[in-house]
């Protein structure tokens, strides 16, 4: 990793105030050293550990990815009740799901329109809404 990603890593952690750790910040530069947004899996974010060399568990990729997610710093994109996604990008925003490669990309929030919801039932108010676009190749 360059000390540029460590930087970026460790300067994510800070704004959350997460305390730095040996593997916080191994997963921290892996996902925001380059300063481009990722939709990652745990499993694939630790192929990319297990990749660079580094030594991390899986359950240890799934309760950071957790932690960041508890600290505002990334958001969950469950795409079916089985896979979740990991996002950077903490801004409301679609996104298109590819399913031939399961693949997590951004979709274009200026071209997304919602026009009305439906009244959440008595007792209830809408927490927010996630819009999950699949695509299959033709």
């Amino acid at each position: 990793m360059t000390p540029q990603a460590i930087q970026r890593g460790t300067d994510w952690l800070a704004g959350a105030g997460l305390r730095p750790t040996r593997q916080r910040l191994t997963l921290a530069a892996l996902l925001v050293g380059d300063g481009r947004d990722r939709h990652v899996t745990a499993e694939s974010l630790f192929a990319s550990v297990q990749s660079g060399g580094e030594r991390v568990s899986l359950a240890t990729v799934y309760n950071t990815l957790r932690a960041f997610c508890d600290a505002g710093l990334m958001q969950e994109v469950t795409v079916d009740g089985a896979r979740s996604y990991f996002d950077t990008n903490t801004h409301d925003h679609p996104h298109f799901f590819w399913e031939d490669e399961g693949k997590l990309t951004d979709a274009p929030a200026d071209q997304l329109e919602i026009v009305r919801l439906p009244d959440a039932p008595d007792g209830a108010e809408i927490a927010s809404v996630d819009v999950v676009i699949r695509l299959r190749k033709k």
